[in-house]
C-alpha cells in the first residue's frame, strides 16, 4: 500500500502503528482472524493437586481464550493479578514483546528469578495458547516446527517404603509392566539409618552404600525395559556427591540429578567434571541467562529447566538452543497439571535435543479428568495437531478440586 516507515515516528502520520499492521496483515477489522485483537483481561484458580497448580487464563475481545500455568509459589497469583494491567489492551499475537515489557514492568519485584518470572511464565504459556488459537496453528509451530511426533515422558515414582531398595525396585517394575512407562526416577535422599547429623549434608559409607543399593536394586529391575534416573534434591556436599556418583558408575543410570546445592556454579561443574555418571541440573535456575552459566562451563551433562518456573515456552526454547551448542540434551522438569505438561511437551517437540519431559502425578488419579483429551498413554506424550496447546480444560473437575477459598475463573 505503499506506506513510508519513517512515518512511524512522526505522531501526525496517517498510520499508527496498531493501523499499520492490521493493514499489511489484509486485517478489516474482523476480529479474531489476524492482528485486531486486543487483552481484555488476565484470571488465575489454584487447583489443590500434589502441588497448588496454578492456571491462568488470558482473555480477548475476540472471544479467544488462551490457558496456561505457572509452577506454584505462594503470592504467584497475586502476582499474575498486578501483570495484568500491563498488557491489557495490548495484541497477544506480540509474545516476545509482552513477555519483556513484563520483564521490565516487574523490575522491581525481581524479575531476573524466583517467583516473579514463574508468574510471567503462566502468562506466557497462556499466550502461546491464545496465539496457537487466533493463527489456527498449534503452539510448537510457533516455536519453529517440530522435530518429533511424540515427546518421551518419564514417571517420577514413590512408594510407601521409599527407603527401602526392594519396594523401590517392585514399583519400578510395577510402572514398566502396568502403566508402559520406559522412563522413570526415583528420590535419593531419603533416611537409610545410618545418617547422625542430616544438616551437614556429609554422607557417611554406610549412607553411599544404602543410596547404591537403591540405584543397584532399581536398575536391574527394569533391565533395558526402561531408563532410570535419580534424584538427590540438592542435599549432599561435593565430596560426599563425588563418592556416590564414583560408586553408581556401574550401573545403568540415566542420570543423577541435583546432587550438591545449586547456588554455586563452580562445585557443580567440579562434581560433574569427577564422575562418568550422568550430572543433571537446572530446575532452580532462572531464564536464559542463569542457564548459560550452568552450560558454558561444563557443569550438566543433561539440563532440566522447568518451563512453567524458568521463564516459559520460549525462554525454554532459547535455553534449549544454548544447551545444543554444548551438545548437552534437555530433560525438562515437570510437576504441572496436563496444561504445563502438554506445553512443555511442545517445546520438546521443536527442539532437536529433547529427552523427556518429566511427570509427576501418577499418585492423582483425577490428573488426567482436567483436560477432555488424553495427554500421555504408555509413557509418551502425542503432540496435539489442533491449535494452541491442544488440551480443553474441564471447568466442572476443576471446580471439585480448587484450593480452598478460590473462585473459579470465567468459562468463555
Amino acid at each position: 500500500m505503499g506506506v513510508d516507515y519513517t512515518d512511524l515516528q512522526d505522531p501526525n502520520a496517517e498510520y499508527t502503528m496498531r493501523e499499520l499492521s492490521a493493514e499489511t496483515m489484509g486485517v478489516t477489522g474482523e476480529r479474531g482472524g489476524g492482528r485486531d485483537v486486543e487483552i481484555t483481561d488476565v484470571q488465575t484458580t489454584m487447583i489443590d493437586g500434589n502441588y497448588p497448580w496454578t492456571l491462568v487464563r488470558v482473555y480477548t475481545d475476540a472471544g479467544v481464550v488462551g490457558t496456561g500455568e505457572a509452577y506454584w509459589g505462594t503470592g504467584v497469583p497475586e502476582l499474575i493479578d498486578r501483570m495484568s494491567a500491563f498488557i491489557e489492551g495490548e495484541n497477544p499475537l506480540d509474545i516476545d514483546r509482552l513477555y519483556e515489557h513484563l520483564i521490565q514492568k516487574m523490575s522491581g519485584e525481581g524479575s531476573i528469578e524466583g517467583l516473579t518470572v514463574t508468574a510471567i511464565s503462566g502468562i506466557e504459556v497462556a499466550l502461546h495458547d491464545l496465539a496457537g488459537k487466533l493463527l489456527e496453528v498449534p503452539a510448537y509451530q510457533l516455536l519453529g516446527g517440530k522435530y518429533r511426533d511424540r515427546v518421551r515422558a518419564y514417571c517420577d515414582c514413590h512408594t510407601e517404603e521409599e527407603a527401602d531398595p526392594d519396594a523401590c525396585a517392585a514399583e519400578a517394575e510395577r510402572v514398566v509392566d502396568e502403566l508402559g512407562f520406559d522412563a522413570l526416577k526415583f528420590d535419593l535422599d531419603v533416611p537409610s539409618g545410618h545418617e547422625k547429623d542430616r544438616a551437614n549434608r556429609h554422607l557417611r559409607p554406610g549412607e553411599i552404600r544404602h543410596k547404591a543399593e537403591i540405584v543397584e536394586k532399581v536398575t536391574e529391575a527394569v533391565g533395558d525395559r526402561a531408563d532410570a534416573a535419580f534424584d538427590c534434591h540438592w542435599s549432599f556436599d561435593a565430596g560426599s556427591a563425588k563418592r556416590l556418583a564414583d560408586v553408581v558408575e556401574e550401573y545403568d543410570v540415566w542420570w543423577l540429578e541435583d546432587p550438591v546445592p545449586p547456588e554455586n556454579i563452580e562445585v557443580q561443574e567440579d562434581v560433574t567434571a569427577s564422575t562418568v555418571t550422568p550430572i543433571a541440573a537446572g530446575e532452580n535456575r532462572y531464564r536464559v541467562t542463569e542457564l548459560r552459566r550452568l552450560l558454558e562451563n561444563g557443569g550438566v551433562d543433561i539440563v532440566a529447566p522447568d518451563m512453567p518456573k524458568v521463564g516459559g515456552m520460549r525462554e525454554t526454547r532459547k535455553i534449549a538452543d544454548v544447551a545444543n551448542q554444548y551438545y548437552v540434551p534437555v530433560a525438562m522438569h515437570n510437576v504441572s497439571s496436563p496444561i504445563g505438561t502438554v506445553a512443555s511437551a511442545h517445546v520438546g517437540t521443536a527442539i532437536p535435543n529433547s529427552l523427556a519431559v518429566e511427570y509427576h502425578a501418577y499418585e492423582v488419579d483425577w490428573w488426567s479428568d482436567l483436560v477432555e483429551e488424553t495427554v500421555i498413554e504408555d509413557g509418551y506424550v502425542e503432540i496435539p495437531e489442533t491449535p494452541g496447546l491442544g488440551l480443553t480444560l474441564d471447568l466442572d473437575v476443576v471446580a471439585e478440586h480448587m484450593v480452598e477459598g478460590e473462585t473459579l475463573f470465567d468459562p468463555a
